[in-house]
């Protein structure tokens, strides 16, 4: 896992107020937990970090984060970031959380999981593709932690799914999760979901059975003919006045 060189800086004056001050000042406000030491609160140059997001957006990262004071460096660290604040209306970054790691200690996190390929089951026969878990939690050593990963959905036809066992793990990394979870799976069309029950299946909820329907077809063709009888009925009458 690649590490990247991120400068941040001490910040001193804490509160809603000065944080807002902090943005003004195109720097993002945040904290670094974790470790021996207390929580400290610092700042990060908006522009870097938005250049970093831009190059590994969707990827696992670990910064190596260099702490300044006035200009100068008084330590430095490996850090993940735990969470992300973002602005409500702009989506902007308004706050980050790293959490302080050891690279030989092993970390749960999370990790994406993209897609690759296109479904036999969407492309053929109309299917659509629900992906359930975009996430997966694993556990690894920092140095261990894939930037994503990745499920294949080529093969897929409608119907199938990809559970997290199904999922190809690089070495040293594990998850707890449920290996049953479904994290893909190909639905069926709205043409084959409202289809007729085949033989055998309960009719759907106020359906007419067979034998009603041709009941009143025969009803119907027999009232025409009873209906010319009483007009014939009628012709005599008038005949013999």
């Amino acid at each position: 896992m690649e590490q990247i060189n991120f400068d941040v800086q001490i910040r001193k004056n804490k509160g809603t107020a000065k944080a807002r001050a902090v943005r003004r000042s195109h720097f993002i406000p945040a904290i670094v937990y974790g470790g021996d030491s207390k929580p400290v609160t610092i700042q990060a140059d908006r522009k870097a970090y938005d250049r970093i997001w831009l190059r590994h957006a969707g990827e696992s990262l670990i910064y190596h984060l260099n702490l300044m004071d006035e200009g100068k460096k008084i330590s430095d660290f490996p850090a993940i970031i735990k969470d992300i604040q973002l602005h409500p209306v702009t989506d902007e970054v308004i706050h980050i959380d790293f959490n302080r790691i050891s690279l030989d200690k092993e970390i749960e996190i999370k990790v994406k999981i993209l897609t690759k390929g296109e479904a036999v089951g969407v492309k053929r026969d109309g299917g659509t593709l629900e992906h359930l878990m975009w996430e997966l939690d694993i556990i690894c050593l920092p140095t261990n932690i894939p930037h994503h990963l990745e499920a294949d959905v080529t093969d897929l036809g409608v119907h199938d799914s990809i559970h997290v066992k199904d999922l190809a793990l690089p070495p040293g990394v594990r998850t707890k999760h449920d290996p049953e979870s479904v994290v893909i799976t190909i639905a069926g069309s709205m043409r084959e979901e409202t289809a007729a029950p085949a033989e055998g299946e309960a009719a759907p909820a106020g359906a007419e059975p067979e034998v009603l329907k041709e009941k009143k077809k025969e009803e119907g063709a027999e009232a025409p003919a009873a209906g010319g009888a009483k007009k014939a009925e009628g012709a005599k009458k008038d005949e013999k006045k």
